[in-house]
């Protein structure tokens, strides 16, 4: 587990420890464990990215569904990487999963920036998250505690992707007089928030529910604050699982980021 730099205690979050929380950590690390062991074939003089990350897709979908059946039989199952049974929509408990969150970071070794994600929705609210980062062998969770962070001194950190920077976000990061850091997977840049390496991510343009469950969790858990870019809740265990933006910051900018995003 990791420590995180974050405001309030996860008492005051709504979401907190949980019974069925160490299982999400194990099983969120336990499937890194198995993609790191995968992506080492990246090293070898004939190796196909392309395959290869493919395959690592697959074979954390498989692992995560199978320990989630052998723990929780009763309980609903979205993937990212699986058929969407529609039974979920009536289950009162569905995990939420991205078996390798930035398969385009995990197809460059060296690379650090991407995530397994591990959620539990219970009655349509969030109550379990867990994000692996396993090339930097960190699990972070909604049953960690966090630590109360320095006093944000000088301009804020924005976390942005490599290849893509939609319109808002980058108002948002020229009103508040943002440094800007590049990373990959959207699990990767709400954790790097989450353990106070940046102050903000915001994303528009295009996720599913997969994407923000577990990171979304964590934050919240971490006292972040956490919303859409209009405000508003994300709701999850939707029929359509298209869910396009996210802000997960510091509560003290949450104020000037959403003005802007809004515009």
């Amino acid at each position: 587990m990791t420590t995180r730099a974050v405001t309030p205690t996860a008492s005051d979050s709504g979401i907190g420890p949980h019974p069925d929380g160490r299982a999400a950590v194990e099983i969120a690390t336990e499937a890194g464990r198995l993609l790191l062991t995968h992506r080492a074939g990246l090293a070898e003089p004939d190796a196909d990215p392309t395959r290869i990350k493919a395959a690592g897709d697959r074979l954390s979908h498989e692992f995560i569904v199978a320990a989630l059946a052998e723990r929780f039989p009763d309980d609903a199952v979205l993937s990212e990487e699986g058929a969407d049974d529609r039974a979920r929509l009536d289950a009162d408990r569905i995990w939420i999963v991205d078996p390798l969150d930035g398969t385009r970071e995990f197809g460059e070794m060296g690379r650090t920036d991407w995530a397994v994600h591990v959620a539990l929705v219970e009655h349509g609210r969030l109550t379990v998250g867990a994000v692996a980062i396993p090339a930097l062998g960190v699990t972070c969770s909604t049953g960690d505690t966090p630590i109360r962070p320095a006093p944000l001194r000088g301009s804020p950190k924005v976390v942005v992707s490599r290849t893509r920077r939609p319109e808002p976000v980058m108002a948002m990061a020229t009103a508040l007089g943002a440094e800007l850091v590049e990373m990959g997977s959207a699990g990767a840049k709400a954790m790097a928030v989450v353990r106070g390496e940046v102050d903000i991510y915001a994303h528009a343009g295009g996720q599913y529910e997969w994407d923000s469950a577990a990171p979304a969790a964590v934050a919240r858990a971490a006292g972040l604050h956490v919303s859409r870019i209009d405000g508003s809740e994300p709701v999850y265990n939707q029929e359509n699982p298209w869910l396009p933006d996210l802000l997960i910051c510091r509560p003290e900018l949450a104020g000037t980021a959403l003005e802007v995003l809004a515009r």
